[in-house]
C-alpha cells in the first residue's frame, strides 16, 4: 500500500491509528504541531516522514501534500477539540475555533490530498477516514459547539464520498468518549469517568486503540467496498440502553 497521511498523529487516537497501519507494513506521513513529538514518533514507527505545522494555517495542507510526495493510499484527519460548555459561556469564538479545527481542517486536507489520492488509489480506492463524534446523534448538553461542527464533518464526508468515487473512498468514525489526551480534563476525574463509562453498554470508555484499529480498517484494502459511512466506536452508546 502507498504513503497513508495521518494529521494529528502524534498523540491519542491519530498515534494509535499509526502504530496499528504500521503493524500491516503500511509507510506514513505524519502531519502535527509538535516537531519534537514528530520526529520521537517516525523514529519509532520507521519507514515514516513528517511535516511540522498548524491546523489553522490554511497553506499547512498544501505543505503537507508536496512533502508527504504524489501518490496516497489514504488520508486520516485525527484533529479535534472538545468544547464543553453550556450554550450561555459559548462564544462565537469558540464556535469558530472548532469548526476551523474539526470541519474546515478536515476539508483543506481532503481538497489538498485529493490528486494525490486518486493517483495513488488501487483497485481498493484510496481510504479517508474523517472523526465526528457520538453527540452528534445523540445530543448530549454542553456540547453544541463541538456536536456542530463534527454534524459539518459528517456532511462533508457524504458530499465527498459521492464525488471522489470511485477512486476515494471516505468514511467517518464517531467515537464516544475516549480516554485521549485531549479528554485528559473529563478522563482524570475517575468518580466521573466511571459515571460517563456506566452509561455505556460495554461499561467502560474507549482507548484510542479500539479507535485507531477502526481507522486503520477503513483506510485499508480490506473495507475497499465501504465508503459514505458514519460508523461509531462508541461501546454501544448510540444505540443501546441496557438499564431500564
Amino acid at each position: 500500500m502507498k504513503r497513508v497521511v495521518i494529521y494529528g498523529g502524534t498523540g491519542g487516537i491519530g498515534a494509535a491509528t499509526a502504530r496499528a497501519l504500521r503493524a500491516r507494513g503500511v509507510p506514513l506521513h505524519l502531519a502535527s504541531r509538535d516537531a519534537a513529538r514528530l520526529a520521537e514518533l517516525a523514529e519509532a514507527l520507521g519507514d515514516t516522514t513528517v511535516t511540522a505545522g498548524d491546523v489553522t494555517d490554511p497553506a499547512f495542507f498544501s505543505r503537507v501534500t508536496e512533502e508527504a510526495g504524489g501518490e496516497f493510499g489514504g488520508l486520516v484527519y485525527a484533529v479535534g477539540t472538545i468544547t464543553l460548555r453550556p450554550l450561555a459561556r459559548l462564544t462565537a469564538q469558540d464556535a469558530e475555533t472548532d469548526f476551523r479545527i474539526n470541519a474546515l481542517g478536515a476539508f483543506l486536507a481532503v481538497q489538498a490530498a485529493a490528486p494525490a489520492l486518486k493517483a495513488g488509489a488501487g483497485a481498493a480506492g484510496a481510504g479517508v477516514v474523517l472523526f465526528s463524534t457520538v453527540a452528534v446523534s445523540q445530543g448530549f448538553t454542553a456540547h453544541a459547539s463541538v456536536a456542530m461542527a463534527k454534524g459539518a464533518v459528517e456532511g462533508l464526508a457524504l458530499s465527498l464520498a459521492a464525488e471522489l468515487a470511485p477512486q476515494v473512498r471516505i468514511n467517518v468514525v464517531a467515537p464516544s468518549l475516549t480516554r485521549t489526551p485531549l479528554a485528559t480534563a473529563i478522563t482524570a476525574n475517575e468518580t466521573l469517568a466511571s459515571g460517563i463509562a456506566a452509561m455505556h453498554a460495554l461499561q467502560r470508555l474507549g482507548t484510542p486503540e479500539d479507535v485507531g484499529a477502526l481507522a486503520a480498517f477503513l483506510v485499508s484494502e480490506e473495507a475497499g467496498w465501504i465508503t459514505g459511512q458514519v460508523i461509531g466506536a462508541d461501546g454501544g452508546r448510540s444505540t443501546l440502553r441496557t438499564k431500564g
